[in-house]
């Protein structure tokens, strides 16, 4: 399988599904009369980074690959959208940041060939962490072990902070591609 085919439909799918997330949880909130915007700074624990890091580092990881596996450099924007995660408690934002956020990076990853990122499988590729730790790998094992394993890891975590507090989310909501699959009569009647 190519590297495009992978990653492309995964990011893009699972982040259409992160839109809807927060979609039902800013209901929620209206239907609660809360405050849809205090959503971003919900988190997990005290020592995790809060929703609206979880959803900028999410479209941080699908955005990344874009950049490594085609051999160029990370731009200014990816760096700033990556310092934004970090700086969130300070700095959250809104749903609508958020959801510009996703559909941003939904609408970046439609523009990418069908086979942009295939030839950088073989690709030496460098990742350096902040605390410079640095690690060595090919473009397929950076898809493989680290750029999927992180999205799926901010994804997850920001469905988890959404059902922590109240959000009415459950597997369909997590796996809502897979109704495409579904065999015609084979769902169960209520």
């Amino acid at each position: 399988m190519s590297l495009t085919r992978l990653l492309v439909p995964s990011f893009t799918q699972m982040l259409r599904a992160l839109s809807t997330w927060l979609e039902k949880a800013a209901a929620h909130e209206r239907a609660s009369c809360g405050d849809s915007d205090a959503l971003v700074s919900l988190r997990l624990a005290a020592d995790m980074y809060p929703l609206a890091s979880q959803v900028r580092f999410a479209c941080f990881q699908a955005l990344e690959p874009a950049y490594r596996l085609r051999g160029e450099a990370l731009p200014e924007a990816l760096g700033k959208l990556q310092r934004e995660g970090w700086n969130a408690d300070a700095q959250p934002g809104s749903m609508q940041d958020a959801q510009a956020r996703i559909a941003d990076t939904i609408s970046f990853l439609s523009t990418l060939a069908s086979d942009a990122l295939d030839e950088g499988a073989t690709l030496p590729i460098a990742l350096k962490l902040p605390d410079g730790i640095v690690f060595d790998m090919t473009g397929e094992q950076y898809a493989r072990d680290w750029s999927l394993p992180q999205f799926y890891f901010h994804l997850t975590t920001a469905y988890a902070i959404l059902r922590h507090h109240g959000v009415e989310l459950g597997k369909a909501d997590y796996v809502s591609h897979m109704f495409a699959y579904v065999r015609p009569g084979s769902l169960p009647r209520s």
